[in-house]
């Protein structure tokens, strides 16, 4: 969802700066790469390490919350280049989509419901709804369970390594990067690398079957 359907990485980068800013921190943008595309939980372990108990994570957590939220009160979210283009065609074919994200469940639905494409999914599957969310498969699994489709079956589409790192292990995965490119260890899983959305509908899409759990 974030990153992928919603231009959320951006407005959530500036949130962190404006944090760092705050508790008198030098640029970590590294450490807000190493947030993306995982749970609550494990961004607060991350920031925790990173910035090594120099002050209280949960207090910079809270305020990079705050912030963010802030930045979206009076201005809606936009919808990343290609996404309306993509479910309409995806509605088109009857291809059932369902949102597997890290955010918190009911979050997640107020956030797509705001911009106006919640209708388009058939169910929305938050970190909460697992045990282990993101790079873990377990989120993918879920999907694919609710959707009552075998997991080889389904197509992920991910902009984050942790995003990837989940739905590699679990199902098809195709990255769109956002705000943070592909690492080299990541392009060694060899799974499929576009520019946009708009390309998924014209990719030549070739079944696999990938290796079973």
């Amino acid at each position: 969802m974030d990153g992928l359907l919603l231009d959320t990485e951006t407005i959530a980068l500036a949130a962190f700066h404006d944090t760092c800013e705050h508790f008198g921190v030098e640029d970590e943008t590294k450490l807000f790469e190493r947030c993306i595309g995982t749970y609550a939980a494990r961004s607060e372990q991350t920031l925790r390490e990173g910035l090594g108990g120099e002050f209280d994570h949960l207090s910079f957590a809270c305020m990079w919350d705050a912030k963010y939220i802030q930045r979206t009160l009076n201005a809606p979210i936009p919808l990343k280049d290609g996404a309306a283009e993509l479910l309409a065609c995806l509605a088109e074919l009857e291809i059932p989509v369902a949102v597997a994200t890290s955010t918190e469940s009911r979050r997640a639905m107020r956030k797509l419901e705001a911009v106006g494409i919640l209708t388009h999914f058939k169910a929305i599957v938050g970190g909460d709804q697992v045990r282990n969310s993101k790079p873990h498969p377990d989120i993918y699994l879920r999907a694919a369970q609710i959707l009552g489709v075998r997991p080889t079956k389904c197509l992920a589409l991910e902009d984050s390594e942790n995003g990837v790192r989940s739905a590699a292990d679990a199902v098809t995965v195709i990255q769109i990067p956002d705000i943070v490119q592909p690492s080299t260890a990541l392009r060694s899983l060899g799974h499929t690398i576009l520019q946009s959305l708009h390309d998924v509908r014209t990719y030549e899409f070739q079944e696999t079957e990938p290796p079973q759990l």
